[in-house]
């Protein structure tokens, strides 16, 4: 995994920031960095795309980040993430980890890097998120449940 992230990016013209997770992932060279733990919500927004497995909160950080995404989803609820990111327009298709190779990912991307769509979407997106009272909707629902009027709830 290590040696096709190096590959991946240097096929794609991109320098990398790669985090080494519970694979253990080293990847090694003058334009690839690897770091443990990182705050999602500091790195992402520094990047020009993220590669990831499409987990539910990478997700949803990386689209708080208004950043494009590269999914390359392993099992479970993944794939719905990763079809999520590109109905949405941040990503072009998911790179499915079976099939990932350093020439899938580097085209990805570079697609999701030097396509202004997705960015443009991405930010579209991030600012939508941004301007969402979340925690006012739950408190407000709550507060119809309880009361026993949850028939306005949507």
């Amino acid at each position: 995994m290590s040696q096709l992230a190096v590959q991946a990016l240097r096929k794609a013209g991109t320098r990398g920031v790669v985090q080494s997770g519970w694979a253990g992932v080293a990847a090694h060279s003058e334009d690839v960095l690897t770091v443990g733990q990182v705050a999602h919500e500091w790195l992402f927004p520094r990047t020009a795309a993220v590669v990831h497995h499409a987990g539910a909160g990478t997700t949803a950080a990386g689209l708080r980040a208004g950043v494009p995404a590269v999914p390359t989803p392993v099992y479970g609820d993944q794939s719905f993430w990763s079809a999520r990111l590109h109905g949405l327009g941040v990503s072009p298709r998911a790179v499915p980890f079976s099939r990932l190779t350093s020439d899938t990912l580097a085209d990805a991307i570079r697609a999701a890097v030097h396509n202004p769509v997705y960015r443009r979407r991405a930010r579209l997106i991030a600012g939508g998120i941004a301007a969402e009272d979340g925690t006012g909707g739950f408190v407000r629902c709550l507060d119809q449940v309880a009361h026993g009027t949850t028939s306005s709830i949507r």
